[in-house]
């Protein structure tokens, strides 16, 4: 079922209110509906968050100028519609929508039955796709506007960590084995870069939709060049005014009876990307939970475990990399649409998009808000991450090791082969014993490396090993992490709680 909105072509403007919004998306999330009164019913439940998503969307007001154009439509005739637009009878849309098989002429009737007089011209030189297109079009620009901010207070989030962070010491991990230090958040800014590009391509995705604007049944805008009797300046300057009034810069200047379906390939391509970094960033915090280096928020009375009581489950992480490969995957439903539309346009795209479109957005938004939630309450244990540095830093020291030795004198042949002897016999113990890295021990108890006993400590200082990692840390977020959270900074209070 699909409401009212954009069927008035011939109002001075359409406010869309709550309801005929929930409308348009009952077509997208519920094919099959067939009563308003359930519907609305589902937003008492708590547990259906995904529904609610769209309650705070807010719709511009449409100007539809074919009067001021010199169509003979009456203000009698627009002050009836105007005066309608909240007067909507769901049940009898529903029962015309099933006598019908229709959505949008259900609709129609519907408005029509509450305005006699303005009955004659509701739809008048319209599509479906008309109504339908166009209001996607406009649903997914205010989609991308609200999921924006979302990933903003992320990065924003995630950005004051790595700044408390940044010149905290631990191990690097490639392959998942022991690498070369790093510092947590340094590493947590690579999580930032990754927010950042899909920052800025959700801007860049929305700043390119286009609307479809007033085109006809198969694109070459034939039904309002003959309602204008021919003339072309006042089916185009129409076609520009629908498209400024719904708050786009640009029509696609050319459609079939659909705006390409490639477009919806480009919306839902970033927010699969979104979806793959925020799956990579919750699977590293599910990794560092195992290590026991960082955890996610886990509140007092809670349960990881009906049957192990000292469990930890990173459950939000889990979901988020859980709801983040629906959202993947969701991208090859327009790929397949887009592939298989005859000509100007096959209905077997509608029914699909109806449910990827909306689901995309959805899985979006409530994984940006998991995501903030555990950003806000990352828990980080020093000392855990201290003493993995103290297992493993003692052989990433040993090029240190050599290097003092020479200055000190030594050769470099003769005591690469003392550290390999002694490295081998303390990975041993490790490995062979489960002891831990007693390889500064024997340093120390060798008389050969004599000449840097009292180096040992310096060398040996974690810091040391972190290279650039806190001062890059500061350059990026100051030069580019901060200012591309400029536009958002309106948007960046509140702590998301939730009930998971």
């Amino acid at each position: 079922m699909q409401h009212h909105i954009l069927n008035c072509v011939d109002t001075n403007y359409l406010t869309r209110t709550l309801k005929t919004h929930l409308l348009h998306l009952l077509s997208f999330l519920v094919p099959d509906f067939t009563s308003a009164k359930h519907f609305f019913s589902q937003f008492d439940s708590e547990q259906n968050q995904l529904l609610k998503y769209f309650v705070s969307l807010k719709f511009p007001k449409i100007l539809f100028p074919l009067q001021s154009l010199g169509l003979p439509i009456t203000d009698e005739q627009i002050q009836e519609m105007e005066a309608n637009l909240d007067n909507i009878d769901f049940q009898m849309a529903a029962e015309e929508e099933k006598k019908l098989r229709h959505d949008v002429m259900a609709h129609v009737h519907t408005f029509a039955h509450c305005c006699p007089k303005a009955a004659a011209i509701i739809h008048l030189g319209a599509t479906s796709c008309y109504v339908g297109d166009n209001t996607d079009l406009i649903v997914l620009r205010d989609g991308f506007n609200l999921l924006l901010p979302k990933l903003a207070r992320v990065i924003s989030r995630l950005a004051d960590f790595a700044e408390k962070y940044a010149d905290l010491p631990t191990l690097g991990f490639t392959h998942y084995q022991p690498a070369q230090l790093t510092t947590v958040g340094k590493r947590c800014c690579l999580w930032i870069q990754d927010l950042c590009m899909d920052l800025q391509n959700l801007e860049r995705a929305r700043d390119d939709l286009r609307f479809r604007g007033v085109k006809g049944t198969t694109g070459t805008q034939a039904s309002f060049l003959q309602l204008f009797e021919g003339d072309h300046s006042k089916v185009e300057e129409l076609d520009r005014l629908v498209t400024a009034k719904a708050g786009f810069k640009r029509a696609y200047m050319v459609t079939g009876q659909t705006y390409s379906r490639k477009v919806d390939i480009e919306v839902l391509s970033v927010l699969a990307s979104l979806g793959a970094s925020i799956h990579k960033i919750c699977t590293d915090i599910r990794l560092l939970a195992n290590l026991k280096e960082i955890e996610e928020p886990f509140e007092k009375d809670q349960i990881g475990s009906s049957a192990m009581p000292y469990k930890r489950n990173p459950m939000r992480s889990e979901r988020c990399c859980s709801l983040a490969r629906h959202l993947m995957t969701l991208v090859l439903d327009p790929l397949q649409t887009a592939s298989v539309q005859w000509f100007e346009r096959t209905l077997d795209d509608s029914a699909n998009r109806r449910v990827c479109l909306a689901e995309a957005f959805l899985t979006a938004d409530i994984i940006l808000s998991t995501l903030q939630n555990i950003s806000e309450g990352l828990v980080v244990y020093p000392k855990v991450i201290e003493r993995r540095i103290r297992q493993e830093l003692p052989f990433m020291a040993t090029e240190n090791i050599i290097m003092a030795m020479v200055k000190a004198g030594g050769n470099r042949q003769d005591c690469h082969e003392k550290i390999r002897v002694l490295s081998q016999q303390a990975a041993a113990v490790v490995k062979q014993e489960g002891g831990d890295n007693d390889f500064i021990a024997r340093v120390r108890a060798d008389p050969y490396f004599s000449p840097i006993h009292k180096q040992l400590e310096s060398l040996l200082d974690p810091s040391s090993f972190t290279g650039r990692a806190p001062q890059q840390v500061a350059k990026f977020l100051k030069e580019e992490v901060r200012p591309a959270l400029i536009p958002y900074q309106s948007k960046m209070g509140g702590k998301i709680e939730l009930a998971l």
